[in-house]
């Protein structure tokens, strides 16, 4: 979690529920203002997923993208095939 607590668990939740133009376009976004790798970015807002404090400091966030996680999930298990949705397109 040392690169959580760099980066700002406020900054990386803030990303996660802005709307973005087009494809890539979070890509260089992460790249850009956090400085790592989307994959990295993507491992640490799937773990604050299930963190008290990011609920704490975003629960629209935060449990939107809860239940965007649960869906694919369920569909994954069920053997339908995922929504592609990209990952700040949830609908409450």
């Amino acid at each position: 979690m040392t690169t959580l607590h760099k980066i700002g668990i406020r900054t990386v939740l803030t990303l996660a529920g802005r709307p973005f133009p087009g494809p890539g376009a979070r890509e260089r976004a992460i790249r850009e203002q956090l400085g790592i790798s989307p994959a990295r970015y993507y491992q640490l807002l799937n773990a604050l997923l299930d963190n008290v404090e990011a609920l704490a400091i975003d629960p629209i966030t935060v449990n939107g993208l809860r239940r965007l996680r649960d869906r694919r999930r369920a569909a994954r298990e069920s053997g339908r095939p995922g929504n592609g949705e990209a990952p700040s397109s949830f609908a409450p």
